[in-house]
């Protein structure tokens, strides 16, 4: 041994304390206290503002072969792009940069996640996927799509696999055209629900729609059945429907659920500018910059809420609605299908908003 060489016995245990070291100084950045802010726990991650980062997007969507096309507004002729250079900044902390690989080789590794809902819940998982793809773009993974509809992706090698079924009000509709009820009070597909790690669920979009979009004839509750009804009075006896079949079917030590929160759509510029108008999202190209929305909360947004304190075992509410909001960019707009004329004001492009829920979803199972 050299003179003035320090003890083998001795590197090692420095070495190690440099390593212990490191890893406090990357948990602190990630809970916002290398900032001097208060650790993750005590951080609202839903309260914030969008901020400029010229490292997102987070991936290329050229990159992401598999995107539905209704939602790849840049292979659809978008030509702005500034709306993919914003990241969610909380008011209190940092969140941690989403890790595909932590969260397919330790969060999700052996298990199942599933996001059960409508096309919103599709545009989440869509982003998810590309996250995870981006990721590891050599690890072998595989597609595949049931006759029930439901769409799942693998990774045989983590053995994980991230679920989306369609799903868009929960509660059951029975019977065929011109006899379909909606039935408020009952659950039947909830078996398929049983066999994920982590449920995400989502449910608002098709509650408003009539005529010819709406897939039912009468609503049921209880033992009354009437042609319609107030469709919010309506969503909060199925959310509550929903909530009791979760507090009685799942074990909470086995399987974590959350519910996605409400997305908004962005049809009536009144609910963000002064000035009103006609507008929509389209010609929108950048977000509204602060913490606050001219309209205030989304009703549907308060009642989801409202159940979720009743049930016993509570489903963490991601509550990306006013995130949401402040987006009136991000929407495919006319480049949903490549310049049709009826604008998409609610949805999201790929990559986009939804990338920033999906990270939100790892925060929360990352400190779980």
């Amino acid at each position: 041994m050299m003179r003035g060489a320090a003890p083998t016995g001795v590197v090692s245990v420095m070495v190690l304390m440099i390593l212990v070291l490191l890893k406090q100084i990357e948990s602190a950045s990630a809970n916002g206290s290398s900032l001097g802010l208060p650790p993750r726990k005590f951080c609202n991650i839903y309260q914030g503002s969008w901020v400029y980062d010229k490292s997102y997007p987070l991936y290329d969507s050229k990159n992401c072969p598999f995107i539905e096309r209704q939602f790849n507004c840049k292979s659809n002729g978008r030509p702005d792009s500034e709306y993919l250079k914003y990241r969610w900044q909380p008011s209190g902390c940092n969140l941690p940069r989403f890790n595909g690989l932590d969260f397919l080789g330790r969060i999700m590794k052996g298990k199942k996640l599933m996001f059960v809902g409508d096309s919103l819940s599709l545009n989440q998982w869509q982003s998810l996927t590309c996250l995870l793809h981006n990721a590891a773009p050599k690890a072998n993974s595989t597609s595949t799509r049931s006759p029930s509809g439901l769409s799942v992706f693998s990774f045989p090698a983590y053995n994980s696999s991230i679920m989306f079924s369609r799903n868009a009000f929960l509660v059951d509709i029975v019977g065929a055209p011109p006899k379909r009820v909606m039935k408020l009070d009952s659950i039947s597909s909830g078996s398929l629900w049983k066999t994920a790690d982590v449920l995400v669920f989502n449910s608002w979009h098709w509650w408003l729609h009539t005529d010819r979009k709406q897939p039912w004839d009468a609503i049921m509750s209880g033992n009354v059945t009437v042609k319609d009804m107030d469709r919010l009075v309506a969503y909060e006896k199925a959310m509550m429907t929903w909530a009791k079949w979760i507090d009685q079917n799942i074990d909470p030590s086995k399987t974590k659920v959350f519910f996605q929160g409400v997305s908004p759509d962005h049809g009536r510029a009144r609910e963000w500018s002064k000035q009103g108008g006609k507008g929509s999202c389209i010609g929108e190209t950048k977000p509204i910059m602060g913490s606050s929305y001219l309209a205030g909360p989304h009703a549907a947004e308060m009642v989801v809420a409202k159940v979720i304190k009743t049930m016993k075992n509570q489903a963490r509410l991601m509550d990306v609605t006013l995130m949401s909001q402040l987006r009136k960019d991000g929407h495919p707009s006319v480049y949903g299908f490549g310049g049709h004329r009826m604008a998409d004001c609610s949805h999201w492009c790929l990559s986009g908003v939804p990338d920033s829920w999906n990270q939100l979803l790892y925060s929360e199972l990352f400190h779980s």
